[in-house]
């Protein structure tokens, strides 16, 4: 994974310690803080050594400028689509972080401000204390480009309540801060104005104390009250409609509902649907259904599976596209392939879903005490790396 070196004040991380108290801040502000390889190696390398440090009590994670986190750095994945697996590592290290986030020893508080959007948003929601403000956007919108909603997130979606998982999942729908703490995907909300104080309170704290830091937070915390209009209101017809057994039937029963009196909230988001990726939408939808009977390390081994299977194109080029057509050329006009939902065979679907032999699959350790094992660089990729050298 190549390296680029940065000059302190350009460090992609910043990590800092402070008595019992650690902060991370995502610093790529022009950038909206997309995670690249570099970020997820510093990311990892910060997490393992506090845990282990006995000092360390309090980890805060933040992002620097209006962005907590927009996600995976799209043009990575699109300018190492040659040679076959440039991403491969980085791809192998974040889901390997995302499962000792999920399990983190050490009291960690997610502050949250602007956009926080697919992997992005793994550093948000697993977290024991997630806080954010009205200026908070969640969404998984990676099924639209010919991805797939990973990062731990066919797990944690498919445990929201009744299908709204399939829903934020397919549509992309965002949810603004007071939708994700009513949903149980954050802790607190707090206004924006009041989160530099809380940050410095929660400093001063200088605990891990799990009572004692919602305490902390509770203090400039205010109960969330759902807005008239909020997706979350309209849960009976999302699972009405998200309950069904393949994309096209939520298609067709979404369209049924659009055509009722006081529906007109279901026309964009049907508009984004039929323009999203049929391969991307199918994969997605299996992986979060799946994922209802799914463990997360379960999850995190398939989806890992599907990201390398998407990008080596093994049923479809459809990931390139999306990204040429989002944020390359930027024309928002991608030619998919195939380019309707009837033509992604069950077939070709089981061919991504396929497990890899045992030792090419992500090494997720089993016992505790070995937690930080199943490193990329212990893998069966590195050696075959190393012995191509």
């Amino acid at each position: 994974m190549a390296q680029k070196v940065s000059k302190p004040d350009e460090q992609v991380v910043l990590g800092e310690e402070m008595e019992n108290v650690r902060v991370i801040t995502l610093n790529r502000p022009r950038n909206l803080n997309v995670i690249s390889s570099e970020v997820v190696s510093l990311l990892a390398k910060y997490l393992e050594k506090w845990e282990k440090d006995d000092k360390a009590e309090l980890v805060i994670i933040k992002g620097a400028g209006r962005a907590f986190s927009a996600g995976g750095d799209l043009k990575m994945f699109y300018d190492g689509r040659e040679p076959r697996d440039t991403c491969l590592e980085v791809v192998y290290r974040m889901y390997w972080l995302c499962y000792h986030i999920h399990t983190y020893q050490k009291t960690q508080v997610a502050l949250v401000h602007g956009i926080s959007m697919g992997g992005g948003a793994s550093l948000m929601v697993p977290m024991k204390f997630s806080v954010v403000t009205e200026k908070t956007v969640f969404a998984t919108p990676e099924a639209s480009i010919g991805f797939h909603t990973d990062c731990g997130f066919s797990y944690m979606l498919s445990h929201l309540p009744g299908h709204l998982g399939e829903f934020i999942a397919l549509t992309g729908a965002r949810l603004n801060g007071k939708e994700l703490v009513a949903v149980g995907m954050a802790t607190h909300y707090v206004p924006s104005e009041k989160m530099p104080e809380l940050e410095k309170r929660l400093m001063c704290l200088n605990s891990g104390d799990c009572n004692a830091v919602k305490s902390a937070i509770e203090e400039f915390s205010l109960d969330v009250k759902l807005d008239e209009e909020s997706v979350l209101n309209k849960q009976s017809t999302i699972d009405e409609c998200f309950s069904k057994d393949s994309v096209e039937e939520i298609i067709k029963s979404f369209e049924t509902e659009a055509g009722k009196e006081g529906n007109a909230w279901i026309v964009p988001l049907l508009k984004s649907l039929k323009r999203a990726s049929p391969t991307g939408l199918t994969i997605t939808f299996r992986s979060v259904r799946e994922g209802r009977n799914q463990t997360l390390a379960e999850c995190l081994k398939k989806e890992f599976k599907l990201t390398m299977n998407i990008l080596r194109t093994t049923i479809s080029n459809d990931v390139y596209e999306g990204i040429r057509a989002l944020t390359i050329d930027k024309d928002n006009a991608p030619k998919w392939d195939p380019p309707t939902l009837d033509q992604v065979s069950s077939e070709k679907l089981d061919i991504v879903f396929q497990p890899f032999k045992e030792e090419l699959e992500l090494q997720i350790p089993e016992k505790e005490e070995c937690r930080w094992d199943g490193k990329y660089e212990h893998s069966a990729y590195a050696k075959v790396t190393e012995e191509a050298k």
